[in-house]
């Protein structure tokens, strides 16, 4: 009997020493994987400082020659070494507005359509052709803007522009202006051609992640198509929704080669949207290969730190929102 029980405990031995081992083992590469996974993370934070501290550095000559004019001046004038940069923040901060305002209402529409209205064999078709939108290089639609929109723009729309929407009492200096083609109203369109996809594309997915059992349920109590988007849709993916229109707004804020193609370059502020005017994107990629001072190159990249900023903060608003309406569906 001692001969049987012997050999017992030593297989229970040996099964709790490998199984010892096994967690052991376990136990490390586990801790490997959170090291790794938290080394990943910190990369993040890490090259996000680095950039923001870089393009400071880089900047700060211009900083501490002209302090706050920097900021506030409209002058650009590189032969004299005087810049500021009011006139490319205004030209980048109006155009992705319009962007965002163009873009926003037709992704929606487009989005709902192929989420609730469309027929079957009609939604791959324009789903696919979205997905190509996207995936079209900035430059080509900087290209088509110039030699394209711009002259159609020039020839059809400005002059109806200037004529009506100019000769409204309160907005009206907002259209006045002569029928060049390029300006930031051009600008803003053709951003907006360009995230409309971005943010369709966002919109399709969160809106086919709505429980059909929802959906049939209003339907069934005799809710409409458009009620039960805005009272069953709408409410259940507000948050991915915004989050999906700020992406976009992200995109058109940096957006470089399609807005200088189109937006004119030119140094001047002004409250008309058919006049040409200059992004901090397109004035950077225009001089910085023709800054023979440090000054002037000091002034770019400190164009480039504001642009950082202004990102930063946009997409930080977008987070506040988004927590905000978490809260909110908490309740």
């Amino acid at each position: 009997m001692n001969d049987s029980v012997q050999p017992l405990a030593l297989s229970t031995y040996s099964s709790d020493v490998a199984g010892e081992e096994r967690a052991a083992r376990d136990h490390r590469h586990d801790l490997w994987f959170k090291r790794t996974m938290f080394g990943a993370a910190m990369l993040v934070l890490i090259l996000l400082a680095s950039i923001a501290a870089s393009t400071l550095w880089g900047g700060s000559l211009a900083f501490k020659t002209f302090g706050l004019d920097f900021l506030t001046s409209t002058e650009w004038d590189a032969v004299n070494n005087h810049f500021g940069a009011l006139v490319p923040i205004y030209g980048t901060l109006v155009t992705s507005f319009l962007a965002l305002l163009i873009a926003v209402p037709v992704s929606f529409g487009i989005a709902i359509f192929l989420t609730e209205v469309a027929p079957p064999w009609l939604r791959m078709p324009v789903a696919s052709a979205v997905e190509l939108l996207a995936g079209i290089p900035s430059i080509i639609y900087g290209m088509w803007g110039l030699f394209v929109f711009g002259p159609f723009m020039a020839e059809h729309l400005a002059p109806w522009i200037n004529d009506y929407l100019g000769a409204l009492p309160l907005v009206g200096p907002l259209f006045q202006g002569p029928p060049l083609g390029i300006g930031m109203l051009t600008a803003g369109i053709v951003l907006a051609i360009m995230i409309t996809p971005f943010i369709t594309s966002v919109m399709h997915e969160v809106f086919r992640s709505v429980p059909t059992t929802l959906k049939e349920s209003a339907y069934a109590l005799g809710g409409t198509t458009w009620e039960v988007v805005w009272d069953i849709v709408l409410p259940y993916t507000r948050s991915a929704v915004v989050g999906g229109v700020f992406l976009g707004l992200g995109r058109a804020l940096g957006e470089t080669m399609a807005v200088t193609f189109v937006l004119g370059n030119a140094q001047q502020f002004s409250a008309s949207l058919l006049m040409p005017s200059s992004s901090i994107a397109s004035i950077i990629a225009n001089e910085f290969s023709e800054a023979y001072t440090d000054l002037h190159r000091s002034a770019l990249i400190g164009l480039g730190f504001l642009l950082f900023v202004v990102t930063f903060f946009v997409l930080a608003l977008a987070r506040l929102m988004l927590m905000r309406l978490s809260r909110k569906e908490g309740l």
